[in-house]
């Protein structure tokens, strides 16, 4: 499942540079219903970012597709293989220049300030963590791990949407000038006369 949003914010002489995020999950159908919301939806409707969300079961080289299987020397659970998030990874055009970020509660906190020192890429393939784990020979494939908080969830699909959000309303034309981070506040009802 893919959804494709056009970015043009980059300008380099007098052609635009696409900030793309490619974004790999087991559950597409979540990521969908928010980047097809509010103000990343109009971001898709004045063509400014390019996301791309790609389920990497869809590369697994097991004949029921499955991407799961038992650590190596035994354990609890299972793990996540990294060999169908490898081979999505691969099939990303200039994969290799992109920064690639695994979401994981284990990652740096991300901050307003760590979103804007992210700012600075133009490509970003991001990789939502899962439950169970993922085979330790991701971090062999990815720039950095990022958590969004003190705890954990159930994937990092969350986690993924948080990045993309923060860095899309940095770009210019994504949200509008007039916004502001101040106190604002609505009239008051003249019904409510504790609000006068």
């Amino acid at each position: 499942s893919e959804m494709c949003i056009r970015d043009r914010n980059y300008c380099e002489g007098n052609r635009f540079m696409s900030v793309k995020f490619d974004i790999l999950t087991l559950f597409p159908e979540m990521i969908e219903g928010i980047v097809s919301s509010s103000i990343l939806k109009r971001a898709i409707e004045k063509q400014i970012i390019e996301i791309n969300i790609i389920n990497f079961r869809n590369y697994s080289t097991h004949k029921h597709l499955t991407v799961d299987d038992y650590a190596y020397g035994g354990g609890a659970g299972m793990l996540i293989s990294v060999e169908p998030i490898h081979l999505a990874m691969k099939d990303i055009a200039d994969f290799e220049n992109a920064y690639k970020i695994l979401t994981s509660p284990s990652g740096v906190l991300l901050n307003q300030k760590k979103v804007e020192t992210l700012r600075k890429y133009n490509h970003f393939i991001i990789i939502c963590g899962h439950y169970e784990g993922i085979d330790a020979r991701i971090l062999e494939y990815v720039d950095e791990e990022i958590s969004i908080g003190d705890y954990v969830l159930t994937g990092g699909e969350i986690p993924a949407c948080a990045l993309v959000d923060a860095i899309s309303r940095l770009i210019p034309g994504v949200i509008s000038d007039e916004s502001t981070s101040c106190l604002l506040y609505t009239s008051p009802s003249p019904r409510d006369r504790s609000l006068s």
